[in-house]
């Protein structure tokens, strides 16, 4: 069940963009939007974006929208329950379980309602997103034909990692006040976005989740990367290109290589931009997010063309070794 609630064409006429509302099986109000190419150009392939926590995709995910339309790209995003313009009391996570199957079942209609079902479908997650996009990936492993991932939340760095009795007593604490806002953290909007451009915008922005994060949902999260770090990371078989600040201080760079090294995927790249921050493609300066997003969509284009499901492995995988050599070369001969 769906409701349009607004639409409109950029005034050069380069992309189009739609919102609407979407209902799922639990009754939940979801706030969904599209970015589509211009009518009458041809879209490459259907890119679908997970945001990461606290924030939402019609603001914060815009520039990636409006980037990958221009490009070509006909993009989706929703935002999940608790965040954004979705219904859900706000920044609460009562279950990533379900969270995942929503997005889920929201992105397959999509695909099933397009016109050509056999255009190639691309996940780009950010941040938790990223975890988002590798449960989706798992739920249906020959699904997707691949992922791009943004500084990917998927494993708890070792220093941060909190001693088994904690986790115990934070499962218990949340059977009794789920949603009390009582996890301290640090300023990450500080952290995450270097220009103050745009740090100011997040905060403006009243769709954003500022405050502390509740009991369930920092269960939720904790419950989530060990089990991406456990049993999900070594099955991750999809192509997949992750692009990661070398100076990230929100998701370590060092657990992205984890994520390279561990996965069973022969299409894979992992790029790593030294001196930039968390929030590649959107709170960098321009020239850096302009290369985040060449990357990117030179990396979507590769596996969007007409040969693309016979031969991508074999443009950027021609020897996994050469590929693994060269990785190697960039991440770790300069420490």
């Amino acid at each position: 069940m769906a409701s349009k609630s607004g639409s409109g064409v950029a005034d050069d006429g380069s992309y189009e963009y739609e919102e609407e509302s979407v209902q799922t099986a639990r009754g939940m109000k979801l706030f969904t939007c599209r970015w589509l190419p211009p009518k009458g150009q041809i879209v490459k392939a259907l890119v679908f974006l997970c945001h990461g926590y606290a924030v939402e995709c019609s603001v914060t995910m815009r520039g990636t929208g409006v980037r990958l339309a221009q490009a070509g790209y006909a993009v989706y995003g929703v935002d999940y329950e608790g965040h954004g313009k979705s219904e859900g009391l706000q920044g609460y996570i009562p279950s990533f379980d379900l969270l995942v199957s929503d997005t889920d079942a929201f992105f397959t209609a999509v695909v099933a309602s397009t016109a050509n079902t056999d255009l190639p479908r691309f996940i780009l997650g950010e941040s938790m997103g990223g975890a988002v996009a590798l449960l989706l990936h798992r739920m249906r492993p020959a699904y997707w034909t691949g992922a791009v991932l943004v500084a990917p939340m998927c494993k708890i760095a070792d220093e941060m990692r909190p001693h088994p009795v904690v986790v115990s007593v934070l499962k218990l604490m949340t059977n009794i006040i789920p949603t009390w806002k009582i996890v301290p953290t640090t300023d990450v909007i500080d952290a995450a976005y270097r220009m103050q451009e745009k740090r100011d915008e997040i905060r403006n922005n009243p769709h954003c989740y500022q405050g502390k994060p509740r009991l369930k949902t920092a269960y939720e999260l904790l419950k989530v990367s060990l089990n991406l770090e456990n049993n999900v990371l070594s099955k991750v078989s999809l192509p997949f290109l992750i692009v990661h600040g070398g100076d990230d201080k929100v998701t370590d760079p060092s657990v992205s290589d984890l994520l390279y090294r561990s996965a069973v995927s022969q299409d894979k790249k992992l790029n790593l931009y030294p001196g930039m921050w968390h929030a590649l493609t959107s709170g960098e300066s321009p020239e850096n997010i302009h290369t985040v997003f060449q990357d990117i969509i030179a990396w979507l284009d590769q596996r969007s063309s007409p040969k693309s499901s016979s031969s991508a492995a074999a443009l950027d995988l021609s020897s996994e070794m050469e590929q693994k050599a060269k990785h190697d070369e960039q991440n770790f001969d300069k420490q």
